[in-house]
């Protein structure tokens, strides 16, 4: 039996055993089952610890080795000598056999999912995923011998996934426009981006952000084996290089600069979490480790982030492997906010602080619902236990600081807050998301805490932005003067009209409004700031109440535009396992303001039980409508 082009007895990739009548559980053995004169039925036995791989299986006798087949060997999340074991049974249908994803997006106000196909289970995506291991062991100087350890593999894949590092799958792109490429928001699975990477000899997939790297993670690691899922977090500190501190900029009118053009909070990231026992590290680290193969700007090491183990994460041992630091410098920074004036000094902006790693979310097991995994990241926002860890990480930074030579150093802190004088309080208020179409409506609260009468100057904007923290473009803006008397309220209600938004929305519907207060007595400056996403219309879909595996049915596909001009150039693109091969496309043209536009689908279930369609429509006006529904179909 043998593994690779060169298979090897030293390395592990080749052996040789005895057929017996009783095999060996714990090393490669194989068992006479039954023996007839013409037929005998062999069983063949797997060490727990043997590298995954494409074997082939020969039989030696009379001098003479015959093939009797090819097999491919995975991890096994059922096998409890397995590194990757994982005890429940829920568990590991959802991290290992479902192909059915939910991805979470948004703001850490207003969760939203997306469908993703992983199509780990697919006939030709096991021999993709191998190939992505040869790949990326050739260009690394590694062999296969080190496949029988899940770190070393998430390690290989985790470099593929982005061709930052080489030959990678995909090629990121932040906020450019997607020339020759498909933007990352078209993508509906997995399936497509591989079988793309493998039919251009293994040259990356235009285009990818950090959603479709994890997404793709997802399914390599649940194809080999290894109990994996996709992680959302909102208001995440990203390129931070390990501070625990980064900063954001705005001028004097609240447009937010790229005045650092690497460390920035992002609205939410995606990363991965994969589960396995950690024998290079103490036993309280085996479980769920972060894995993250988007870019980041390390000082050492490879771009890609993991895998790291949560437990680590949550305690603040930053010095655990693998990248435990990035982790919890990303989740547990603090934000301050600057305002740069026109003669480029920078004064601190009160009252804006902000907190990272809120909201961290994953699809619940046997749930389309999103769960709230934020407590095994962290402890509650200002509980004693989150000091312990903190001064704990900041400890560890001082050490670090005295005995680094170099000014530079991995993990920095800024541990003392800016003294704000409480004298005003300014709050915004407004909704959580809006339909496209609909004017936002926004209120601004300030109030006066200080013993004498203040003259103010209120500054009100909105900014489109991307997911990643950058900048679209100022939007609107409009100013207030007033004077507020020693302990009163002035409250403010304002629109920005959708005229005003709907050309320059930008990709992720994202617009950040902001509030700058100026105390013209002191020159304090005060800044307010909320996010709110901009949904898209109503995609529906309906199934007929009874359908059963191999008869023709009907779905319909319905979509309301509530905006006052057409729609132009609709296009619905459908997919679904078991119901549609592959993806199927439909033009629809334009459909008329405040009009409901009807698409029938006809389809024959090849699969029983749970099935899901998802459907995608871009037009001029719109680009990531995505809807999805899941039905169950009967058995014929």
């Amino acid at each position: 039996m043998g593994q690779g082009s060169h298979p090897s007895k030293a390395d592990g990739t080749q052996t040789e055993f005895l057929i017996s009548s009783l095999g060996d559980q714990k090393q490669w053995s194989a068992a006479l089952e039954e023996q007839d004169p013409c037929f005998w039925t062999i069983s063949v036995n797997t060490p727990a610890n043997a590298p995954i791989g494409q074997y082939a299986l020969l039989l030696h006798a009379s001098k003479s080795d015959h093939l009797l087949g090819n097999f491919t060997l995975l991890f096994n999340p059922w096998c409890q000598d397995d590194e990757v074991f994982l005890a429940n049974e829920a568990q590991r249908q959802e991290y290992v056999l479902n192909q059915d994803g939910v991805i979470y997006w948004g703001t850490e106000n207003a969760v939203l999912a997306q469908p993703w196909d992983f199509s780990q289970f697919e006939e030709d995506i096991v021999d993709i995923c191998f190939t992505l291991l040869d790949v990326g062991e050739r260009h690394r100087d590694k062999d296969h011998t080190q496949r029988k350890n899940p770190v070393y593999i998430c390690r290989i894949v985790a470099a593929m996934l982005n061709c930052d590092e080489f030959r990678g799958i995909l090629t990121e792109c932040g906020t450019r426009q997607y020339f020759n490429g498909t933007p990352p928001s078209k993508w509906l699975g997995s399936g497509p981006i591989l079988r793309q990477w493998i039919a251009s000899q293994c040259k990356p997939v235009r285009y990818g952000q950090c959603w479709v790297f994890a997404a793709v993670m997802c399914s390599v690691l649940r194809c080999l084996g290894i109990p994996t899922r996709v992680v959302t977090g909102f208001t995440w500190a990203h390129n931070t290089n390990s501070s625990l501190s980064v900063d954001e900029y705005y001028d004097e009118d609240g447009t937010l600069l790229t005045q650092d053009k690497n460390a920035r909070v992002w609205t939410f990231h995606v990363w991965n979490e994969c589960w396995m026992a950690r024998a290079d590290l103490l036993p309280e680290y085996s479980g769920w480790q972060a894995l993250d193969a988007t870019c980041q700007n390390k000082s050492k090491g490879p771009s890609f982030c993991g895998p790291a183990p949560v437990q680590a994460i949550k305690e603040g041992d930053t010095e655990a492997d693998y990248d435990v630091c990035y982790f919890f410098a990303a989740i547990n920074a603090k934000c301050q906010v600057w305002i740069q004036k026109t003669d480029h000094t920078l004064k601190p902006a009160l009252g804006s602080t902000k907190y990272t790693g809120n909201n961290i979310s994953t699809k619940s097991v046997d749930s389309e619902r999103c769960e709230d995994i934020t407590h095994n990241y962290k402890y509650p926002e200002g509980s004693f236990q989150e000091k312990v860890v903190l001064d704990k990480a900041y400890t560890k930074i001082k050490k670090l600081e005295a005995t680094s030579s170099s000014s530079k150093t991995q993990f920095s802190f800024i541990p003392t807050a800016l003294e704000e004088p409480v004298n005003l309080f300014i709050h915004l208020q407004l909704k959580n998301f809006l339909l496209r179409g609909q004017d936002v409506p926004l209120s601004i609260e300030v109030f006066n805490h200080s013993g004498g009468e203040k003259a103010t100057h209120l500054l009100v904007g909105a900014q489109s932005l991307h997911y990643n923290g950058v900048p679209v473009t100022q939007l609107w803006k409009e100013e207030f003067h007033f004077t507020l008397r020693s302990n009163e309220a002035n409250t403010l209600q304002v629109f920005v009209p959708y005229s005003q938004y709907r050309e320059e929305l930008g990709q992720d519907h994202l617009l950040r409004l902001t509030a700058i207060l100026k105390d013209e007595d002191s020159f304090y400056i005060y800044l307010a700031q909320e996010e709110i996403i901009i949904c898209d219309p109503p995609l529906t879909i309906e199934f007929p109440e009874n359908m059963v595996q191999y008869q023709p049915s009907m779905a319909k596909i319905g979509l309301l535009n509530p905006l006052t001009e057409p729609l132009e150039k609709c296009v619905i693109v459908v997919a679904g396992r078991g119901l549609i091969y592959r993806q199927r496309k439909y033009k629809l043209g334009s459909v008329q303001p405040k009009s409901i536009q009807q698409l029938q689908i006809p389809f024959t279930p090849t699969q029983a039980g749970p099935r899901r369609l998802t459907a995608h429509l871009t037009c001029l006006q719109l680009q990531n409508l995505k809807t999805y529904k899941t039905t169950n179909i009967a058995t014929a």
